[in-house]
């Protein structure tokens, strides 16, 4: 599995092709009613309803296209549970303390935190998802148990220790 890759999960891709048969269909035919009503109110150089809704198209129209491309370019993927941190994997990690030598002490071990590493049009930090293409999914892809990791961050360089892939 590449790193670089764009994966999405069966779960997202299905998300997609309804999000995208619902904008192709009722969406669209929504915004085609409500154009041709705001042409009917006449002077269109002056019709804020007519602007509004030409704004309206614009982004279902750029909506369907990204939502396209999303699903003809990525691949859908499923963790084998192995022992290599790849898209799919869930790692339980722990903050590690700087190494002797670099830098000021850090603070003592954090507590354990488990993220899931996702394609990126699925991460979500609130939920634990982290993207593949991310500081902290580059850092950790292609690593195993009981490996450190560093990343740079705003405030500096980071540590953590994996504690369990599966």
């Amino acid at each position: 599995m590449q790193q670089t890759g764009d994966y999405i999960t069966k779960e997202k891709r299905k998300t997609l092709e309804i999000e995208l048969e619902d904008l192709k269909g009722p969406k669209r035919k929504e915004i085609l009613v409500s154009l041709e009503y705001a042409k009917s109110l006449g002077d269109l150089s002056e019709n804020a309803e007519y602007h509004q809704t030409r704004e309206d198209q614009g982004k279902l129209e750029e909506r369907i296209a990204k939502i396209e491309q999303i699903l003809e370019s990525s691949q859908i993927f499923s963790s084998n549970g192995g022992d290599l941190v790849e898209v799919g994997s869930i790692v339980v990690v722990q903050k590690a303390p700087t190494p002797k030598g670099v830098g000021e002490p850090a603070e003592s071990l954090g507590e354990e935190k488990t993220f899931m590493i996702v394609g990126s049009e699925e991460a979500d930090m609130v939920t634990g998802k982290i993207s593949n293409k991310s500081p902290f999914g580059v850092a950790l892809f292609g690593k195993k148990k009981g490996e450190s990791v560093s990343f740079m961050t705003p405030n500096g360089i980071v540590y953590y220790k994996i504690l369990s892939v599966s």
